[in-house]
């Protein structure tokens, strides 16, 4: 009884085209080792992953033509993915890089962060709100 739950808990949690490969698998455990095989990476390519990723997001730019909140989207999502690849990327040093590639306009609201607040210790939501509002 156990077995069939197990094994029915593997099969709703995959694609259909990932059952039609575990399927003639008589257990769970072999179920799971062989879905852990197929889909773990190499240490090697997930750290190639990482460096591309990491020197992709040194280029990142605000566009003149992007509001604030598509150029944080990019920007978060390409973070979360190092993130997920097991890199460590802190807040503080993704606050220092938006501060550092937003387009001049974003001056004035800088400077005033900077005369009310401690740069160093600004949260992420903090910083964008401040932005979204002058693009209001």
């Amino acid at each position: 009884m156990r077995k069939s739950k197990e094994m029915a808990c593997l099969f709703t949690a995959i694609s259909s085209n990932i059952l039609t490969r575990i399927m003639s698998l008589q257990s769970a455990k072999e179920a799971w080792d062989y879905l852990k095989t197929e889909y773990e990476e190499d240490e090697r390519i997930r750290g190639m992953q990482v460096m591309n990723l990491v020197r992709e997001f040194k280029m990142q730019r605000m566009k003149e033509s992007e509001t604030i909140k598509e150029y944080s989207d990019r920007f978060l999502n390409l973070a979360n993915r190092i993130r997920l690849l097991g890199s460590t990327s802190n807040d503080p040093g993704i606050v220092e890089k938006i501060l550092v590639t937003v387009p001049e306009k974003f001056e004035a609201t800088i400077t005033a962060l900077e005369n009310t607040k401690d740069l160093s210790k600004i949260t992420l939501a903090v910083l964008l709100s401040a932005f979204q509002a002058q693009e209001q």
